[in-house]
């Protein structure tokens, strides 16, 4: 298993928007995709900060999911402050 990460600090007082748009449009976009087996946003309040994690079964179906979510990020852009940082991608070693 496989899991993409990536951060992005949200425009001051937009935290609770981005929140919004990756619950009512990102997550239910992202269960549509083969081979999801989990997504997970982490935020601190205090100063902006969102942290994603997608988990995925397979290299192939995690490259795959590229296309799409590269277009929903599109909507997350006007509510992001300066550039997300690259996507970073780990092995899942231990899930509980």
């Amino acid at each position: 298993m496989l899991a993409r990460v990536s951060t992005a600090t949200a425009q001051p007082g937009k935290l609770d928007e981005v929140i919004k748009v990756m619950r009512d449009s990102v997550l239910p976009a992202t269960k549509k995709q083969k081979g999801i087996k989990g997504l997970f946003l982490l935020t601190d309040q205090k100063t902006g900060k969102g942290t994603t994690i997608t988990l995925w079964n397979m290299e192939t179906e995690m490259t795959a999911s590229l296309g799409p979510a590269r277009e929903l990020a599109t909507k997350m852009l006007p509510l992001v402050a300066g550039s997300p940082g690259p996507a970073e991608t780990y092995e899942v070693s231990v899930r509980g």
